[in-house]
């Protein structure tokens, strides 16, 4: 699913970055994921039959929880961040982000409310 966070993708470019994985269980997982809402495929050609694919709104927001989890899991074993800014190497930092205001609500005297 990560090769699909840069935009769609055929499934040569799919399996390139996912090094080892056989084409059967690449199809098999493609198709579990599209039943799953996560992405969707588009021919773009009917003869062979060949998808490209993309992530769905509910992909996008399942990549960012799992970028999440990820950072958390390195932090906590002391690894390096698994997403940093590649100008000055700071590890990225996920903070609560309203889109409507356009603001950072993390601080103190924010509106944030946890339910």
């Amino acid at each position: 699913m990560a090769r699909l966070l840069d935009g769609p993708g055929r499934f040569g470019d799919i399996s390139d970055a996912v090094p080892g994985i056989s084409t059967n269980v690449l199809t098999a997982r493609l198709r579990q994921l599209e039943v799953d809402g996560l992405l969707t495929s588009t021919p773009y050609s009917m003869r062979p039959l060949r998808l490209r694919y993309e992530l769905t709104d509910d992909g996008r927001q399942l990549a960012d929880a799992l970028a999440l989890l990820a950072s958390w899991g390195a932090a906590r074993n002391g690894d390096p961040a698994p997403h940093f800014h590649q100008r000055c190497g700071t590890a990225l930092e996920v903070r609560p982000w309203c889109p409507s205001c356009a603001e950072v609500v993390d601080g103190p005297d924010d509106d944030l409310v946890h339910l």
